[in-house]
């Protein structure tokens, strides 16, 4: 084998393994992560940590449960497939009574409440499903629906 082809092959095989790794880096999902983003600097409560493990493999729920396109139809998508993060797409405003608040705010608001939503409405659901005459509402189940269940303590 010639020397320039060896060199070539050499130079062909690291570039297949940089891109890969590239690749491969740019849309790994983090499977336990904090839902803490530069857009909210300041909590009020603590962050609230979301495993994507659990959702996916344990309880079997689908990735388009929580990411959807614009019009709210579930995406199809696997693990490791490149995401925008909701305060990427969610963008709109939220109408707040009695209080004055700048645009930026009114957007923070519409993305928290669309979140709590989300989460809230899925795990009141599943704790209802279990039929406990106990917890009609679904606030006592498995699944933490409550501020206090997905919001720990912060320290003073």
């Amino acid at each position: 084998m010639s020397k320039k082809l060896l060199t070539l092959l050499v130079v062909a095989g690291m570039a297949v393994l940089f891109a890969s790794t590239g690749i491969y880096a740019g849309t790994k999902v983090a499977d336990t992560f904090k839902m803490e983003t530069k857009e909210y600097a300041k909590h009020k409560k603590g962050l609230v940590e979301f495993t994507h493990k659990k959702h996916a493999e344990d309880y079997k729920l689908d990735c388009g449960v929580c990411h959807h396109d614009d019009k709210g139809k579930a995406l199809k998508l696997k693990m490791g497939d490149d995401v925008q993060r909701c305060v990427e797409c969610h963008t709109e405003t939220v109408k707040v009574k009695g209080e004055k608040l700048k645009k930026k705010d009114k957007i923070k608001k519409y993305q928290q409440d669309a979140v709590h939503a989300n989460c809230i409405t899925c795990h009141k659901d599943h704790n209802k499903s279990l039929k406990d005459p106990k917890d009609p509402k679904g606030t006592k189940g498995p699944a933490p629906a409550s501020c206090k269940a997905c919001h720990p303590k912060t320290k003073k």
